[in-house]
């Protein structure tokens, strides 16, 4: 697979070696257009107008969710709210769920790799209600032993809130096993899907969970959308998590209604272009295959680990490549991963450097920072190639009293 040609980012610079697709994808010329094409002949706001151009916008707006519904396997579209993203999509349950059903005393689980925007809310949301918040510690291999975050759950835990792939890791957790601890607790199920929705085959249904939270410009859409999907018992339950524009149906003096699914939670005007972009990302990712995704990933990986290995004082974090999406974190003896970047950066290799926002992680990790290299469909055997050498190019500033 080489789809560098298709991203006209990459396409324009050829000596550039993307490896940061964890904290953001580069993006398509067919979501570029679709983006583009939107603002020229259908520009309007959705849901406002009963002129022609007013009706366009609306049905790219819903037709956008029925393609994005669909690549996750929603039978019903509506259950998939539109948010900036994965962090908002996750305040959202923690806000409307968690204010209306947490009380004190009450428990949260999550665990110790989780990224800050699944890990902040929860905590947060703990104080505010004088609830427990308890994390399950990691196998000293970087994966969650499900057997481990069963013993935290106990008749108070209400909400089971854990990260399908770990952004700073790539591990790969058991959604479906601790989806079914929660359930038979009688808790909820929030499963952080920002890592995994660009990288596997999703179906929301099979997952067993209650809410499934993603980010599009981490999967080749814009920045600035993406979603919660969530069941429709638990969404028509829940108030609203903002109140003004589309999301009302009867505003009277004394009180208001609310608007049905998905409207009742997206108050404001629609992100109708984005929402055409991701829809447009998600296409391209289905003609590739999902499963040709993660294959093209797990070679890479494969690849990357073993070359990384054989390097003098480089210390890879996580499980192997199996238990592992496209992600590869590293530290190379005490240089600091900032300046490795930087050096990395001098030969065209773009690296994440620092705490990856999981700091939880990073103590229980005992380390301040790693590098990380994320891969995705756009590279191929040359930027390992290019990482490893600018790798040794380290070693060789920095001197045998460093690595």
């Amino acid at each position: 697979m080489n789809r560098r040609s298709d991203f006209p980012l990459l396409a324009m610079n050829p000596g550039l070696h993307y490896l940061d697709s964890a904290a953001t994808s580069q993006k398509p010329r067919a979501v570029l257009d679709a983006i583009v094409n939107f603002y020229e002949t259908s520009n309007a706001n959705p849901h406002r107008g009963a002129y022609d151009l007013s009706v366009k916008a609306t049905d790219a707006y819903h037709g956008a969710r029925d393609r994005i519904a669909r690549f996750f396997g929603v039978s019903d579209p509506a259950t998939l709210i539109f948010t900036r993203g994965t962090t908002e999509a996750i305040n959202l349950v923690a806000s409307s769920w968690g204010g209306a059903n947490v009380a004190e005393g009450d428990e949260i689980v999550v665990t110790g790799m989780e990224h800050h925007a699944n890990f902040v809310p929860w905590q947060q949301l703990a104080i505010a209600k004088r609830a427990r918040l308890r994390i399950c510690e990691l196998e000293p291999d970087g994966t969650v032993k499900v057997a481990r975050l069963a013993e935290l759950v106990t008749k108070r835990t209400r909400i089971i809130a854990f990260s399908h792939v770990s952004n700073a890791l790539g591990t790969i957790n058991p959604v479906r096993e601790i989806a079914a601890i929660a359930r038979g607790a009688g808790a909820i199920s929030v499963c952080d899907g920002a890592q995994s929705a660009p990288h596997l085959a999703v179906d929301f249904h099979d997952l067993g969970v209650d809410f499934y939270a993603f980010s599009g410009h981490k999967m080749l859409g814009p920045m600035g959308i993406g979603g919660l999907i969530g069941r429709r018992a638990l969404l028509e339950g829940m108030p609203p998590y903002q109140t003004g524009g589309d999301m009302i149906e009867f505003v009277k003096d004394a009180d208001t209604t609310w608007n049905v699914l998905p409207h009742k939670f997206e108050a404001g005007t629609p992100n109708a272009a984005n929402a055409v972009g991701l829809a447009a990302a998600v296409d391209y990712l289905a003609a590739i295959g999902m499963d040709e995704v993660r294959r093209h990933e797990l070679a890479l990986i494969e690849s990357a680990m073993t070359r990384l290995s054989a390097i003098d004082d480089l210390h890879i974090y996580g499980p192997g490549p199996a238990q592992r999406s496209g992600v590869v974190s590293f530290t190379l003896g005490d240089v600091h991963p900032h300046d490795l970047a930087t050096i990395l950066d001098g030969a065209g290799v773009c690296i994440r450097a620092g705490h990856h926002c999981a700091q939880p992680l990073m103590r229980r990790l005992n380390v301040p920072a790693t590098a990380r290299a994320s891969f995705y469909v756009y590279n191929d055997e040359s930027d390992i190639d290019a990482l490893v050498a600018g790798i040794m190019t380290a070693k060789a500033l920095f001197g045998p009293a460093h690595v």
